[in-house]
């Protein structure tokens, strides 16, 4: 052998396992920090969902049988931010600082300002109610994406749908609804990228979790399976990990690989979101408790 090919064998040998090296201290990293367990808040809810974080990363969450939206303060304490919130299921921030929810009262998305005023953003698509937005998230240009799947409530006064997809829709900047997807048996959990080219959506009934490109104007295109795995609600940190509720927390890295399990002492979590001063503590609703879980990486919002 000659050494010009000796060399190229030993570079190339170094490669491979330097390589495999580097996946796996990725695989076997922690998005949870060392020795941290989930810290339990609360237990004084009937049914907690939504959580999101606003800029000082302070949690928003709703208690939706009682109709409320509660305030997770970063110095621990919780205290009720609205009553007859319309009952408010899944919340995200603008970059206004306005709070966004999926009010299922009346099928409709909300928009409440920071003195509390409501303004109504969507009553209905083509005359029809929605069917219940249940999960959003905002892109960088401030269009807004929901899932609208049919869970019939006793509030209600309908009893069935006036719409019979359960779509992902989208708000325009300008404030136009239109259909972003289809095809889905029952979508709820949503969040999407920080660079707006990426959005997520999980079939909690199909039990599949899909992705999807977005396109300049807001249109999706080029569906793929993430994992196999439906879930109530989501969250993506800064690596691009991608977290799903259901029993416990599950992690997915972006190329849809399970990396992580992180276990949550409650029947269901129902979704979860990055809060605290550094955006590094995990906030888990989960059934009628929040837990908090430090964690080694930062949400991406």
């Amino acid at each position: 052998m000659n050494s010009r090919l000796s060399t190229t064998l030993t570079l190339l040998l170094i490669l491979v396992h330097t390589t495999f090296i580097v996946a796996q201290s990725e695989r076997l990293s922690s998005t949870v920090a060392k020795g941290a367990m989930p810290v339990l808040m609360s237990s004084d809810f009937l049914f907690t969902e939504g959580p999101a974080a606003d800029a000082d990363g302070n949690v928003y969450f709703t208690d939706q049988p009682n109709d409320k939206i509660m305030k997770w303060s970063t110095d621990g304490t919780i205290t009720v931010f609205m009553e007859g919130a319309g009952r408010s299921n899944g919340l995200f921030f603008d970059k206004a600082g306005n709070l966004l929810a999926c009010a299922d009262l009346n099928n409709q998305l909300w928009m409440i300002d920071k003195s509390k005023k409501v303004t109504v953003l969507v009553h209905d698509f083509g005359g029809k109610k929605l069917n219940g937005p249940n999960d959003l998230w905002v892109d960088p240009e401030g269009g807004i994406y929901f899932t609208d799947p049919f869970y019939k409530r006793d509030y209600w006064t309908r009893t069935e749908k006036e719409i019979e997809e359960e779509n992902v829709y989208y708000l325009s900047p300008e404030k136009k609804l239109t259909v972003a997807a289809t095809g889905l048996l029952q979508p709820n959990g949503i969040t999407g990228t920080t660079d707006g080219k990426k959005l997520y959506v999980a079939d909690i009934k199909g039990r599949k979790t899909y992705s999807y490109s977005i396109n300049d104007d807001g249109t999706l295109t080029n569906k793929q399976l993430f994992a196999d795995m439906g879930s109530d609600g989501m969250t993506i940190d800064s690596k691009g990990n991608v977290y799903l509720t259901g029993p416990g927390v599950t992690v997915f890295n972006s190329q849809g690989q399970k990396i992580e399990t992180i276990e949550i002492d409650a029947p269901w979590t129902a979704n979860v979101c990055f809060g605290g001063k550094d955006r590094k503590l995990l906030f888990v609703t989960a059934s009628t408790s929040v837990f908090t879980v430090k964690m080694n990486v930062k949400g991406a919002y």
